[in-house]
C-alpha cells in the first residue's frame, strides 16, 4: 500500500490592497483622549470600556504606539497641571485633606486608564523600554503635584508641623499623617526619604536637642530617664502608626543621640541621683530604665560597669580597712555576703543578669576582700560560728545556701592555704569539743572544698572525721576490756588523733590530778598492747572534763569545764586558798592558757566557782584564789568556757604565717621541678610565670620566694644555671 501524497500549503497575498484611513490614528486618539478626560472627571460610567480597549489595541497594532503613548504623556501632564493649580489654591488644613482626597482619585483613574491601555502596557512599552502606564502616572503625580514649587514645600511643613504638634501632647489625624505619607512612599523610597526622612530626622534632633537639656537642668537622673524613655516609646508608636518601619532605627538613633549618648556622663554621676544614689538606695527600676537606655548606645553600659565598679571597689575599700568594722569576724563577713546579695539582686533585678556586669562584681569582690590580709582567718571564723551555733533550727536548704555563699567568698581569695590552715585549726576544735551543729553540714562543706580545690586539699580534713569515728570503737574496744575495774574511777573518754591530719599543736602536758593519771595510765597500756609501733602524747589543751561539786549549804552542782580547768579546781579539795604561782608550780600550765582559765572561773558572773583577790577583771601574779563557798546557779549543769580570743593575737598571727610560708616552699619547689622537668630549659621569668599560673589556685607565690626556692634546688642539684646566659636554667636529671 503507498502512501498519500503530503500537500504544500500556501498562504497568498491579498488580491487587492488593504488600505487604512490616513485619519484614523487622530480619530482614534480622539476617542481615547475624551474618554481620559472623562475618567478624570468622574463621568466614567457612560463609557464602553471594551471598545475604548478595542481601539486602544488597533492603535498599537498598526503601529501608532508611539502617538497614543506620547498622547497619554500630555494628557495626563495637562490634566495634573491644572490639579496642581486648584491643591496649590487650598486654605489652611484643608490642604492635606485635599492632597489626599485628589490622590485616592488619581489612583483610580490610573487604575481605569491602565485596563484602557492594558495591551500597549504588555506590548509596546517593554519592547520600546517606556515606563509603564502606573509608574507614568505616580512619576507624573511626583512631577507635577509634590514638586510643584509651591506644594513641595508646605507639604514638606505642614507633615513637619503636625508631628510637633503631636510631640507637645496635641491630638492629630494619623490616618490622614498614615496616607499622605504612603502616598510618599508609594512614588518611590527616595521620594519619601528625600522630601520627608531626611528633614524629619533633622527637624528631630533639635527638638530633642532642645529638650534633652531642658529636661537635664531641672529633673533629677530618675525623672530624666522616664521622660527619656517615654520619649523613645512613642517615637516607636509614631513609626508604626504612620511612618515606613525602615525609618524606626534611624528615629530611635535620634532619641537616643540626643537624650542619652549626649548627657550620659552627667546622668551617671549626677549628685543625690545618679547611678551611685540608685545602687545605694536599691532603684531597682530606674537601675533597670538606665541599664535598658544605655545599651541602647554604644559606650553606654561600660559607663555603667566602670561607675558600678569604681563604687563597689570604694565601698568594699572602706569595709576591709575599717578598724571599727574588723573587731567581729563574723559581723566582717556578714557585711561582705551582705554586700554581695545587694549587687547580685541589683545584677539580676536591673541589669538582666548581665554576664559582663557579674564578672565586674566578682573582680571588684576579689580586689577588696584581698586587701584584708585577714580575710581567710575571718571566713573561717565565720564558718566556724555558723556550724557551731549559727544554723541551730536552719532547714537542709538554708544551710546549703549559707555554705555556698561561704564558698563565693572563699573563691575570691588569693591565699587559699592560709583559710585552710585556720579552718584545720576551727574543725578540730569543732570535732572535740562535740559543738557541731551538724555533721552533714560539716561534711557538705568539705565536698564543696574539695570540688573546688582537688582531693589534696580536704584529705587532712577527711582523715579527722576518720580518726573521730575511729575513737569511738577503741573506747568501745578500751571499755570492753578494762569492764567492772573501771566502775570505781573517773570515766574517760579519749580521742586519738592521726599528728599528721590535725592542726600541730605544741605539746604543753600539764600535771593531771592522780585521779585521772591511773586510768589514763590503763588506756594507755590498753591502747598500745592492740596496736604496734605507735606512740602516744597527751594533748591536755584540747580537753573538756565534767566535775560534781558540792557548794555552801550542801548545793551541788555538775560543771562542765576544759581540761586545764579540771585540773586547777581538783587543787581546791585539799586547800581554800591558793596563790596564782602556787596554781602555776601545781598544775605546768603555760602561762597565757592558765591566765585564760583563771579568768572564766573567778571573774565571769554568774560562772565564778573561784573567788579572787583583789577583785579585778585580769589576772596579775600576785592574786590569791579561794574555793566560792556562796556559789549559785538556777541550773544543775554549769558550763564554765574559757576566756578564749576569737581572733588570733599578734604573735599567733606571725606564727601561723610562719606555718603557712614553710608549708609553701616545698609546694613551690614541686612546681619548679615538674616545669623544668617537662620544659628542660626556661628562663627566669618565664619559671616564675609558670609557678604563679600553677598555684594561683592554692595562692600567690612571692616571685622573691620562687627565686630562694629556685637557688635552693640548684644547691641541691635539681637545677643548674646555664654557662653562657645566667638568667636561663637546665633541669638535671
Amino acid at each position: 500500500m503507498s502512501a498519500p501524497k503530503k500537500k504544500n500549503f500556501q498562504i497568498e497575498a491579498f488580491k487587492h490592497r488593504v488600505v487604512v484611513d490616513p485619519k484614523y490614528a487622530e480619530k482614534t486618539w480622539k476617542i481615547l483622549e475624551h474618554a481620559i478626560h472623562e475618567i478624570y472627571n468622574h463621568n466614567a460610567s457612560g463609557l464602553s470600556f471594551e471598545e475604548l480597549y478595542r481601539n486602544a489595541y488597533n492603535m498599537v497594532l498598526h503601529k501608532f504606539g508611539e502617538k497614543l503613548y506620547s498622547g497619554l504623556v500630555s494628557t495626563m501632564t495637562a490634566h495634573l497641571k491644572e490639579i496642581a493649580k486648584h491643591i496649590e489654591s487650598t486654605q489652611g488644613g484643608l490642604f492635606l485633606e485635599e492632597l489626599n482626597r485628589i490622590w485616592a482619585e488619581h489612583n483610580k483613574a490610573l487604575q481605569m486608564i491602565r485596563d484602557i491601555l492594558m495591551y500597549m502596557d504588555r506590548t509596546f512599552i517593554p519592547s520600546t523600554h517606556k515606563t509603564p502606564v502606573h509608574e507614568l502616572g505616580l512619576n507624573l503625580w511626583r512631577d507635577n503635584i509634590i514638586h510643584s514649587s509651591k506644594i513641595h514645600k508646605r507639604l514638606q511643613d505642614t507633615l513637619l508641623e503636625l508631628v510637633q504638634h503631636e510631640r507637645t501632647g496635641e491630638v492629630i489625624n494619623r490616618g490622614l499623617m498614615r496616607n499622605v505619607i504612603q502616598m510618599l512612599m508609594d512614588l518611590g523610597s527616595s521620594v519619601y526619604q528625600e522630601d520627608f526622612e531626611k528633614p524629619f530626622l533633622d527637624v528631630s534632633a533639635d527638638f530633642y536637642r532642645l529638650e534633652s537639656q531642658q529636661y537635664i537642668e531641672c529633673c533629677d537622673c530618675g525623672d530624666y530617664l522616664k521622660k527619656a524613655e517615654k520619649r523613645l516609646i512613642e517615637e516607636i508608636e509614631r513609626v508604626s502608626h504612620y511612618l515606613d518601619t525602615k525609618s524606626e532605627p534611624k528615629l530611635t538613633n535620634v532619641v537616643e543621640k540626643e537624650m542619652i549618648e549626649s548627657h550620659m556622663h552627667r546622668l551617671v554621676h549626677m549628685e543625690n541621683s545618679g547611678l551611685v544614689n540608685m545602687i545605694v538606695n536599691d532603684k531597682y527600676e530606674d537601675l533597670g530604665r538606665m541599664y535598658n537606655l544605655f545599651r541602647r548606645v554604644s559606650t553606654g553600659l561600660a559607663l555603667i560597669r566602670d561607675v558600678m565598679t569604681s563604687h563597689i571597689r570604694e565601698i568594699g575599700k572602706q569595709l576591709v580597712t575599717d578598724p571599727e568594722k574588723l573587731k567581729d569576724p563574723v559581723d566582717f563577713v556578714q557585711r561582705l555576703l551582705d554586700e554581695k546579695d545587694k549587687h547580685d539582686k541589683i545584677i539580676s533585678s536591673a541589669f538582666n543578669n548581665d554576664k559582663t556586669f557579674q564578672n565586674a562584681l566578682n573582680s571588684s569582690f576579689e580586689f577588696f576582700i584581698n586587701l584584708n590580709p585577714r580575710s581567710p582567718e575571718f571566713i573561717s571564723l565565720f564558718v566556724d560560728d555558723k556550724l557551731r551555733k549559727g544554723l541551730k533550727g536552719v532547714t537542709e536548704e538554708d544551710v546549703e545556701i549559707i555554705l555556698d555563699k561561704v564558698m563565693m567568698l572563699f573563691r575570691y581569695l588569693q591565699e587559699k592555704d592560709v583559710f585552710e590552715k585556720y579552718y584545720k585549726q576551727h574543725l578540730a576544735k569543732r570535732l572535740l569539743s562535740g559543738k557541731t551543729v551538724s555533721d552533714d553540714a560539716e561534711r557538705s562543706l568539705i565536698v564543696k572544698l574539695k570540688t573546688e580545690c582537688g582531693y589534696q586539699f580536704t584529705s587532712k580534713l577527711e582523715g579527722m572525721f576518720t580518726d573521730m569515728k575511729t575513737s569511738q570503737d577503741t573506747m568501745q574496744g578500751f571499755h570492753a576490756a578494762a569492764g567492772a575495774d573501771l566502775a570505781e574511777g573517773p570515766s574517760l573518754t579519749v580521742q586519738v588523733l592521726t599528728t599528721g591530719s590535725w592542726p600541730t599543736q605544741s605539746v604543753n602536758t600539764c600535771n593531771l590530778p592522780s585521779e585521772i593519771l591511773g586510768v589514763c595510765d590503763r588506756f594507755k597500756t590498753y591502747y598500745l598492747g592492740t596496736h604496734t609501733g605507735r606512740r602516744l602524747s597527751w594533748q591536755t589543751n584540747m580537753g573538756t572534763a565534767d566535775l560534781k561539786a558540792t557548794f555552801g549549804k550542801g548545793q551541788k552542782h555538775e560543771l562542765n569545764v576544759s581540761t586545764y580547768q579540771m585540773c586547777i579546781l581538783m587543787l581546791f579539795n585539799k586547800a581554800d586558798r591558793m596563790s596564782y604561782k602556787e596554781i602555776e608550780q601545781a598544775t605546768e600550765i603555760p602561762a597565757s592558757d592558765l591566765k585564760r582559765c583563771l579568768q572564766s572561773l573567778a571573774c565571769v558572773k554568774g560562772k565564778n566557782v573561784l573567788r579572787k583577790e583583789p577583785m579585778s577583771k585580769d589576772i596579775a601574779e600576785d592574786d590569791a584564789f579561794y574555793f566560792n563557798d556562796k556559789f549559785s546557779s538556777k541550773f544543775y549543769k554549769v558550763k564554765i568556757g574559757t576566756v578564749v580570743a576569737q581572733k588570733e593575737s599578734e604573735s599567733e598571727k606571725q606564727e601561723t604565717r610562719q606555718r603557712v610560708e614553710e608549708d609553701r616552699k616545698p609546694q613551690i619547689e614541686a612546681a619548679i621541678v615538674r616545669i623544668m622537668k617537662s620544659r628542660r630549659v626556661l628562663d627566669h621569668n618565664n619559671i616564675v610565670a609558670e609557678v604563679t599560673k600553677q598555684l594561683q589556685s592554692r595562692f600567690l607565690p612571692n616571685p622573691v620566694v620562687i627565686k630562694k626556692r629556685i637557688e635552693s634546688l640548684i644547691e641541691r642539684e635539681f637545677l643548674e644555671r646555664d654557662k653562657t646566659d645566667r638568667k636561663l636554667y637546665r633541669y638535671l636529671a
